[in-house]
């Protein structure tokens, strides 16, 4: 039974078939995702389907009784509401009964008729176990306290995004609707959701990059690709094997129709005017194989190729940095000596303070104390959440000759700014519209080469996956795993954190930094053994006391004939073993280097300068080698 159908839906745009005679039905329990590279259409297809824009053709229908949400990127508001009245504006009973009585227990001043009355109120409509639910949905999305009295209007993109969410999850609509739900929330909310969405009762359809996402909670995939819908009865890894399948089909079948339209249009040239029934049949075969053979095989996707600037000795290193915004502390005595090749993933709740140490080093933000000494030959790639600024006259091609005019590539290549568009699919038509006509994907597209083109060797990503299509998502990472400069990652895409970052910033209550050796899911199974290992020593301590009482009753001849357990060896934690782990291969690495310089030294060809700078490289070598060596013999009494 579906609860919502689209048949023959068209859309266009700007002069462009989005997509054509589409037709779509959901059905209850399903959970769908819709994937497909930017501009495809996927964010107007989902509008068309809440009913938000009307299609050219066709017609969208909704089962009578079945109410449908919809969750936009930019959630839109009535700004001179509260939070509590955005989040509570349904016309649901029992919803206003649990605002009133949330609003008289959290008024101090309250009168005792106005509390008894609420009671009463959610007594006769059962709603205290719905009241619970609201409370935990507001409690993970952080939506508590001040910020539920606070005007809609003065909130941040990301609070705005997560009170679109609660008041979407408390509706309890009968469809969800949500595209990319998982912006700007933490990687602890998205764990949460995920859960939360993956309920088998539950009808939804999304559009998503999030690939851990995706797999956790869509039973369905659905491909957007040239105006066409094709659909995948699996996970994500499912929909890539079946997607190259399919298009490698595709390309066997355009094939045949190319060879078979040139020997039909052949008899096309030298037959007069069909008279026979046959003959007007296989006219109309000839019109049919030439739009097979017709058919665009080019796959366009985001070529990613700069060159990187070369990095000296130093690159940045961080001493003692302090910095709190009033009573606040969001760092607390951090230091790091960036080294080459760094992959470093950054992850902490909202607020934490990540932005605030990218600004700090990248010299935006001042610390309260502490010293950022950079070195002179590191160049800076700063992509931010924050959405590409432009003039409403601005066109695409203006905002990358703001940067620079000409861009090397890797190979040596130097293109100029159309050249290089054209490589991040914003073909010479596209150069001259005007940016405010991009796709929120495509502007984020166009921020993306704007940093690239600088030549950096030093990347810094806040956020780089949102609203960035899985294709380019896939192009990127590749990208990434090949550049040679450092990379600091923040991210809250988990799959991405974990193919890229090799150690962690964990940002921490009261402004600590934990350096953590491994990718997110390493992080996370360190956690679960640490909880593991709390729960195992709170049990530990009962025993030990129910031990103690026991042997309290016991008379002294039994006790002489008792004999004292050995004590248990102490096993490695996860962090240990990951960092005995990278220790080998660390201490491996420093013997190679060790060898070269001797070799330089005894090889007799250098200069004065040469040797020096040898002699002090080996010194300090070896003294790190000491101290790395002195560690994983101390590791290893626990492996």
């Amino acid at each position: 039974m579906n609860l919502l159908s689209a048949e023959n839906i068209s859309k266009n745009y700007a002069d462009r078939w989005l997509f054509k005679d589409l037709n779509f039905g959901l059905q209850q329990g399903q959970r769908v995702a819709f994937v497909g590279i930017n501009g495809t259409g996927k964010t107007t297809l989902m509008r068309v389907l809440a009913g938000l824009e009307i299609p050219d053709t066709g017609l969208v229908s909704v089962r009578k009784g079945i109410r449908v949400t919809y969750l936009g990127q930019q959630p839109v508001f009535d700004e001179s509401l509260s939070v509590e009245e955005t989040i509570f504006a349904s016309q649901n009973d029992t919803l206003k009964a649990i605002q009133e009585y949330e609003h008289v227990i959290n008024d101090p001043n309250h009168k005792s008729d106005d509390l008894q009355r609420v009671l009463e109120r959610m007594d006769a409509l059962n709603a205290w176990d719905y009241e619970a639910q609201v409370q935990q949905i507001l409690g993970r999305l952080g939506i508590l306290g001040e910020l539920l009295t606070r005007n809609v209007a003065q909130l941040s993109g990301g609070q705005r995004k997560r009170v679109a969410l609660a008041r979407v999850l408390i509706e309890e609509p009968d469809v969800l609707l949500l595209d990319e739900p998982t912006n700007h929330l933490d990687l602890a909310t998205i764990e949460w959701l995920e859960n939360r969405l993956s309920s088998p009762t539950l009808t939804l359809l999304m559009v998503t990059h999030d690939r851990y996402f995706l797999d956790k909670v869509a039973n369905e995939i659905v491909e957007l690709d040239k105006g066409n819908m094709y659909r995948y009865q699996g996970n994500y890894a499912y929909f890539v094997e079946k997607k190259a399948d399919r298009e490698m089909r595709e390309t066997v079948e355009v094939e045949k129709a190319r060879q078979l339209f040139k020997k039909e249009l052949d008899w096309m040239r030298r037959m007069p005017q069909a008279r026979g029934t046959k003959q007007k049949a296989r006219i109309d075969a000839f019109y049919v194989t030439k739009e097979k053979a017709s058919t665009n095989l080019n796959k366009q996707q985001v070529e990613l190729s700069v060159k990187t600037t070369r990095q000296g000795g130093k690159i940045i290193e961080a001493d003692s940095l302090n910095k709190k915004f009033g009573d606040n502390v969001v760092l607390n005595d951090f230091s790091y000596v960036f080294k080459k090749k760094d992959r470093i993933g950054l992850v902490g709740p909202n607020g934490a303070g990540k932005s605030t140490l990218l600004n700090m080093l990248t010299g935006k933000l001042q610390p309260d104390s502490g010293t950022i000494d950079v070195g002179t030959n590191t160049v800076f790639g700063y992509y931010t959440q924050t959405e590409l600024e432009f003039d409403p006259s601005q066109r695409v091609i203006d905002i990358v000759k703001e940067v620079a005019e000409v861009v090397e590539l890797a190979n040596g290549d130097v293109l100029t700014a159309s050249q290089f568009l054209n490589l991040f699919l914003f073909p010479p038509a596209q150069q001259y519209t005007l940016v405010s006509k991009l796709s929120g994907g495509e502007k984020r597209r166009l921020q993306l080469l704007r940093v690239l083109i600088k030549n950096p060797n030093f990347l810094i990503l806040d956020e780089p996956t949102n609203d960035l299509d899985l294709a380019t998502l896939n192009i990127l990472e590749d990208f990434l795993l090949h550049f040679t400069g450092c990379l600091l990652i923040v991210s809250h895409d988990r799959y991405f954190l974990d193919h890229l970052a090799e150690h962690l910033f964990v940002l921490e209550p009261g402004g600590a930094v934990l350096n953590f050796p491994g990718n997110y899911t390493d992080y996370r199974e360190y956690l679960e053994e640490r909880e593991t290992e709390a729960a195992l020593e709170a049990e530990e301590k009962a025993a030990k006391a129910a031990r103690a009482a026991a042997k309290a009753a016991i008379t002294p001849a039994a006790v002489s004939t008792a004999v004292a357990p050995s004590p248990a060896k102490r096993r490695a934690t996860f962090a240990e073993k990951k960092e005995y782990e990278q220790l080998e291969k660390a201490m491996a690495g420093l013997e190679t280097e060790k060898e070269q310089l001797t070799a330089n030294l005894n090889g007799g060809s250098g200069s004065p300068q040469d040797f020096a700078a040898w002699g002090a490289r080996l010194q300090a070598l070896e003294k790190e080698l000491s101290q790395k060596e002195e560690r994983w013999l101390e590791l290893a009494d626990y492996m």
